[in-house]
């Protein structure tokens, strides 16, 4: 039994039944994994844990007479969720880490050795360490409600109880790469049960209401051969081939900068062997290697950081006004029916299930805006995610309009017309004419002043900034930002409106291009500066790769759009002349309507040759160096600036709408732990031992 003690560990109880059950000789050894709590505080294991499911396998080992099988479940709705990294930062040396990864794998591996069948009844949420225990059965079950995924790599870590070493070998290599590796790395993607099933990670999928009686029914058909379960045997041909493309994903989305990310690849490798007697010893003990490292490392202790700041301070936005002063939005106007006006129509009518009506200038776009949202629903009952009967609901909730009179009777109009101030103010008179003086008015702007726009409005207290970013379904961040008149009841509206968007949301200012725009554009300004002193378009692209970011400049460049990132580089000149140029290159290539400095992958488009011609290359490190000292420089500023509350939240903006990876702990942490922050600004963000290892 470990040794190793979790400061305020929540402590997860195996408590064991012994059940009759009809049809069966012999009793049926039930262990319920439960931490006391209910479903909003999910079990888990730490060592405390781990030695509780250890005490109950050894009664039942001790129980007269001996069960014929044995199974395990969780509390309500939960199976469990994985390791305890609550704990992590109270682990002293590698040496505490291996104990706790060895136990784990001695005290699972008595599931998978029994002398008895065993069986998990996976009766809710299934991740990481909670998934490996599932998996240490020999037979499993699944609530049609539940969700399972491997988290870890998303974490900087590895599965390290086993999972690298089963998987593969219950489902097929490249199944599990897609599970361990390139779904963990697309934002932690879950896999629901139909689907976990399908790849054969459960035997049967049974409805959540009645989940324990059916699997002990199902349990009590396979002991007694009347449920065969067979599964295809594992193609080892096929090895090589996903391990090749594991590890493309990983150089593709880390730039290999992850360690948990490239330690998880050589486990999957390793599982070739199988998972017979010694073969898994070999596999778990390279499981103990991994973790006794990255348990230890700063990466993790930044993902640990980047996960509280998400799961935390996201839940409960830092300066956000009482909940209490939010008005009720029962309909809702969009100015504008372009992709980006579609897409937030979509999101609002998607989730607020209100009427909402669209405008513009034409009826040719109008009907364009409509259709899209339609088409987006349809697509959604293709998928079986909407009953017809919603889909039609929902389909007559999106209508279009030529005059904003149709907004006469909405609580919240949003705008995402085109980023000019002067359209922009107009568009907000026309409708202050027609709304009632209740009625929030928001903007969807990039980088333009909002006080600005609502100061010749009669009530620009209203006025509040909604910044979604591109695609809006998938990031999940929305900066909401407080022009100078802002009032409390519009700020609170918007955050309750966005939280009901299932966004999450930071309190920004209205300064200048707000958080991830300014940042994203000082760092690719200072990339693509470099360009045009002579640094060859490759080499500055290649410069961040050590950060493992998810794309590289020139490839963010193309995401974002030339002209796009024309407009916040002009108005970020005109705000900060002195640290933000517009690059020739980049007007360059919005005059030739380019949407990428490549025609190809790793090719210059023949008509932007030239744009790298000076005479002053910087090599990567420089080039690398000059960027995250110009972030540095500008977070600073931006902290003594009150942009935001806190630097944590420019860490979460990074985090949720730039994607920067949780193993980097958004940007400050990096900062921290490379030096930068102290040589560039003289101090820390962070106080030290957060998002690092204590000095």
């Amino acid at each position: 039994m470990t040794t190793a003690v979790f400061e305020n560990e929540v402590v997860t109880a195996a408590k064991v039944r012994y059940l009759t059950l009809p049809g069966l000789a012999g009793e049926f050894a039930l262990i319920t994994i439960d931490n006391g709590h209910d479903h909003t505080k999910p079990s888990t294991f730490g060592p405390g844990g781990i030695a509780s499911l250890d005490a109950a396998l050894d009664e039942i080992a001790a129980h007269s007479p001996a069960p014929v099988a044995i199974g395990v479940t969780g509390k309500p709705f939960i199976f469990a969720v994985g390791a305890d990294l609550s704990g992590v930062p109270s682990v002293p040396d590698a040496a505490a880490a291996r104990e706790i990864a060895e136990t784990g794998h001695r005290v699972f591996r008595r599931l998978k050795d029994a002398d008895v069948p065993t069986f998990a009844f996976v009766n809710g949420v299934a991740l990481g360490g909670g998934l490996e225990l599932a998996l240490h059965c020999q037979y499993r079950t699944i609530s049609g409600g539940a969700m399972v995924a491997f988290p870890e790599v998303f974490l900087g870590l590895v599965p390290g109880w086993g999972g690298t070493q089963l998987l593969p070998n219950l489902i097929g290599i490249d199944a599990a790469v897609t599970v361990i590796v390139e779904n963990a790395l697309s934002q932690n993607k879950m896999l629901p049960a139909p689907k976990a099933a399908k790849l054969g990670i459960a035997d049967a999928v049974l409805e959540p209401a009645d989940f324990l009686e059916r699997s002990l029914e199902w349990a009590v058909g396979v002991l007694g051969g009347d449920v065969p379960v067979t599964r295809p045997e594992v193609d080892r041909s096929a090895w090589d081939e996903a391990i090749a493309r594991a590890t493309a994903i990983v150089a593709a989305r880390t730039r290999n900068a992850s360690p948990g990310a490239v330690r998880a690849v050589e486990l999957l490798h390793l599982a070739r062997n199988g998972v017979e007697a010694e073969a898994f010893t070999t596999g778990t003990a390279a499981e103990d290697d991994a973790l006794a490292d990255l348990l230890m490392s700063d990466e993790l202790r930044a993902s640990l950081y980047s996960f509280d700041l998400v799961n935390k301070r996201a839940k409960r936005p830092a300066g956000a006004p009482d909940r209490s002063l939010a008005r009720p939005v029962t309909k809702v106007g969009v100015v504008g029916a372009g992709l980006m006006a579609s897409q937030l129509a979509m999101l609002i009518v998607r989730q607020l299930e209100v009427p909402l009506v669209l405008t513009d200038i034409d009826q040719a776009r109008v009907d364009k805006g409509v259709a899209y949202v339609h088409g987006e629903l349809d697509k959604l009952a293709g998928r079986g995610r909407l009953t017809q009967d919603k889909l039609n609901r929902l389909k007559g909730l999106v209508t279009g309009s030529l005059t904003k009179d149709a907004f006469a009777d909405a609580d919240l109009v949003i705008e995402a017309v085109f980023e000019e101030m002067s359209v922009k103010q107009q568009v907000f008179a026309e409708v202050e004419a027609v709304v009632s003086p209740e009625c929030v008015l928001a903007t969807n702007t990039s980088a333009l002043s909002i006080t600005e726009m609502a100061s010749k409005l009669e009530h620009p207290e209203r006025v509040v900034g909604l910044h979604f970013f591109n695609p809006v379904a998938v990031l999940p961040l929305l900066e909401v930002v407080r022009a100078e008149q802002t009032d409390d009841a519009a700020l609170a509206t918007a955050f309750a409106v966005g939280k009901a968007l299932k966004k999450s949301c930071v309190l920004v200012a209205d300064a200048p291009a707000f958080v991830v725009n300014r940042l994203l554009t000082r760092f690719l300004g200072e990339v693509t500066a470099s360009v045009e002193q002579g640094t060859p378009v490759a080499v500055a692209d290649r410069a961040l790769d050590p950060l493992g970011l998810p794309m590289s400049p020139f490839d963010l460049l193309t995401l974002v759009g030339p002209p796009v990132a024309l407009h916040v580089a002009e108005r970020m000149h005109e705000a900060f002349p002195d640290r933000f140029a517009v690059g020739e290159g980049l007007r360059k290539m919005v005059e030739l309507g380019k949407s990428s400095v490549y025609s190809e992958p790793g090719v210059i488009d023949p008509e932007l040759e030239g744009i790298d011609a000076g005479d002053s290359p910087l090599t990567e490190d420089e080039v690398r160096s000059r960027a995250v000292n110009a972030l540095a420089e500008e977070i600073r500023l931006m902290l003594d600036e009150g942009v935001v509350q806190a630097v944590q939240d420019i860490d979460l903006c990074m985090l949720l709408g730039a994607g920067w990876p949780f193993w980097l702990g958004g940007i400050s942490a990096y900062l921290d732990r490379s030096g930068v922050s102290e040589k560039i600004t003289g101090e820390r963000f962070l106080p030290p031992g957060v998002a690092s290892l204590p000095a």
